[in-house]
């Protein structure tokens, strides 16, 4: 009897293809997804960084500094005339600005006793990240200095590390609001991935409803399928906002009690960051609804929403921060709805946004809501009662 009871469980795996994909498939594609975004991991990808150079000094070992910096880190792009709005806004990761007489300082054999070197990030820019680039700055500028002492016949000592750094200021773009930490990244990231979450326990509903012929007699009863869509989709929209509410104070009050940071809301856009969570709820909560729609049983219900949440994460930067992806993971980033949402919230959290800051995202969202409520709207009302 055992081999025969056996041999049944395993004719029953076999004949469920989403529960194999779970077991198989999702390690598969999780193993290869994460493997390539943190490929840079430990020396993140600078030369996919944008960039751009402000030139107060033209001399030729300024130059010579520019060219150095280009061969490590990549091109810089021509400096456009809102720069500083682009930085504040995250479209420039960093600015060089190479303030007059960074030339003569180059020349002297002494070490420097001011900075000639500007270093402008963008607020979201990681700490340690810059704290890199500075240091790269400084390299580059202390090797030009012992060449033009060697060329002169007068070389000095090599200068260290520690001596160079006066010559480079680092800043970030706004003098005010919660600097870059854990949390500031963290929050946001799994706050995004809680809403669309929703998907496994919106699924199972429907099929539960759909096999149980509750669905059916309320059909019976004159209730039109929109409607019936429509009830399945607003309640969870205030699950969602729950959902925000309790992770935002969890940032806010837990970890600072557990000894962690604090997420800082004190300068926050209050009409943007809603803003933005509400196109996160509604995109979360139509795409749930078309996987809703589109499985049959309750293991489908089960495996495709929740696979699809965790494929869409690993990609989108919410299991790995986008900024140590290679640049080709970037531009996949992107085309992931939980990216948009993502950004939207740092732009607000961190970079002190407002909704104008987050219109690209929330369009984005908002075109990705209708189509999933399309989507579900045309599978519903095909679906057999």
């Amino acid at each position: 009897m055992l081999p025969a009871l056996i041999k049944k469980e395993l004719l029953a795996l076999i004949r469920d293809p989403h529960s194999l994909a779970a077991l198989f498939l999702l390690p598969v594609l999780f193993i290869v997804i994460m493997s390539l975004a943190l490929k840079d991991y430990y020396s993140p990808p600078q030369t996919s960084l944008p960039y751009a150079v402000q030139a107060e000094d033209t001399g030729p070992l300024a130059r010579a500094l520019v060219k150095a910096w280009e061969r490590g880190h990549g091109p810089a792009q021509a400096l456009p005339g809102d720069w500083e709005r682009q930085l504040r806004e995250g479209r420039l990761k960093y600015v060089l600005v190479l303030q007059a007489g960074l030339s003569q300082e180059l020349e002297e054999a002494s070490l420097p006793t001011q900075s000639f070197l500007r270093l402008l990030a963008e607020p979201g820019l990681d700490g340690n990240l810059l704290n890199t680039l500075q240091a790269q700055l400084a390299g580059t500028a202390g090797e030009l200095k012992a060449r033009a002492a060697l060329a002169q016949n007068n070389a000095p000592k090599p200068a260290p590390d520690a001596s160079m750094l006066k010559l480079v200021q680092t800043e970030r773009a706004g003098t005010s609001g919660p600097r870059p930490s854990a949390v500031q990244q963290n929050v946001p990231a799994w706050l995004v991935f809680g809403m669309f979450f929703v998907v496994a326990s919106l699924a199972g509903l429907v099929v539960e409803e759909r096999s149980s012929g509750t669905l059916a007699r309320l059909q019976s009863l004159g209730v039109s399928r929109a409607a019936l869509l429509a009830s399945k989709g607003l309640p969870y929209l205030g699950v969602n906002a729950v959902q925000a509410a309790l992770m935002l104070a969890v940032g806010v009050w837990l970890m600072p009690a557990l000894g962690g940071d604090a997420l800082s809301l004190a300068q926050v856009n209050w009409p943007a960051l809603l803003l933005a969570l509400a196109a996160i709820s509604v995109a979360a909560v139509s795409m749930a609804l078309a996987i809703a729609c589109a499985v049959r049983t309750h293991a489908q219900a089960a495996a495709v929403g929740p696979i699809l949440n965790v494929l869409m994460a690993a990609i989108g930067g919410i299991m790995v921060p986008k900024f140590v992806m290679p640049l080709s993971m970037q531009r996949l980033a992107e085309w992931s709805p939980m990216n948009w949402g993502l950004e939207a919230l740092l732009n607000v959290v961190l970079r002190g946004g407002d909704i104008a800051s987050t219109v690209p995202q929330l369009a984005r969202l908002s075109l990705f809501a209708a189509l999933m409520f399309g989507i579900a709207l045309v599978l519903f009302q095909r679906s057999p009662r």
